[in-house]
Parts: structure tokens; sequence; C-alpha cells
């Protein structure tokens, strides 16, 4: 899946907690989040830096409303977030309930452990495989041609 595709395919499921999803789904949209939440934090920083006020160091108008900008894009991003992750966890066959380890210090990293591994092949409880039925990305029953050289 493309870095396109997966950001599409994120939020056209914007917040279908069912089904699965495939590992380049959820990192590209993670990545995808972070660069523009990078972005918005240098347009916050530069916002603030140009509009504050030099004596007292207030914050200006512009910077109130990059600030809110900044929150409602991370609102409105949660809710997707937590789908496609879960859909993750869904792929290797464990419950959305998993997500919950994210509370715990460390439960991140086995979060991050759990989104890297391998998908279950072929159906799961969840769902039929994301790469296809026989799980490597091949739909049975669909000749494709070989390039020619």
């Amino acid at each position: 899946m493309s870095f396109v595709d997966s950001i599409k395919s994120v939020l056209s499921k914007y917040a279908t907690f069912s089904g699965r999803a495939r590992r380049s789904e959820l990192w590209w949209y993670l990545l995808a989040v972070n660069l523009s939440f990078v972005a918005l934090g240098i347009v916050f920083v530069a916002v603030a830096a140009s509009t504050a006020d030099p004596v007292t160091g207030d914050p200006g108008a512009a910077t109130l409303v990059v600030s809110l900008l900044f929150f409602l894009v991370y609102l409105s991003l949660i809710l997707p977030t937590l789908a496609v992750q879960v859909r993750r966890l869904h792929d290797g066959d464990r419950s959305g309930w998993w997500i919950l380890l994210s509370l715990v210090p460390v439960g991140n990293i086995v979060l991050l452990v759990f989104y890297a591994l391998e998908g279950t092949r072929g159906p799961n409880r969840f769902g039929p495989d994301p790469k296809g039925e026989t799980g490597y990305g091949i739909q049975p029953g669909v000749v494709t041609q070989a390039p020619t050289v």
C-alpha cells in the first residue's frame, strides 16, 4: 500500500474498529500524521516568535489561532488513529483491548512490537487477510502478465 493510499484508507475508515489493517497502512499513516504535527509545530513556533510582545512576552492573537488549529487537528485525528491501531492488532489476531497497554509506560513498546509483526496469514476471527486470501498480496484467480523485457 502506498503512502497516499494508506492515508486515504485510514481516513475512509475514520471510525471503523472492525476488520484488519496491513502494516503499511498503519506505518505510512503514522508517518503522515507525525510529519503533519512537525510542520504545524514549525508554523506555531514561527508565528509565536513573530507575534509575541517583545517586552512582556505575551503571545499574539495569531499564536492563539495556530494553537487552536493544532488542537483541532489533533482532536480530529484521535479516532482514526485509534481505529487503525486496533485494526492492526486484529491483523495479528489480537483483541483491540490490547490498545490499553498504551496507558502503561512500557506498554507502548509492546504495542510497537505487535504493530511491526506480520499479521496472521489467511482469514482470522477479525476478517479476511488484507493482503488477499493467500496472505501474500495475491488474489486467487487473478492472472497478471509478467513484464516483458
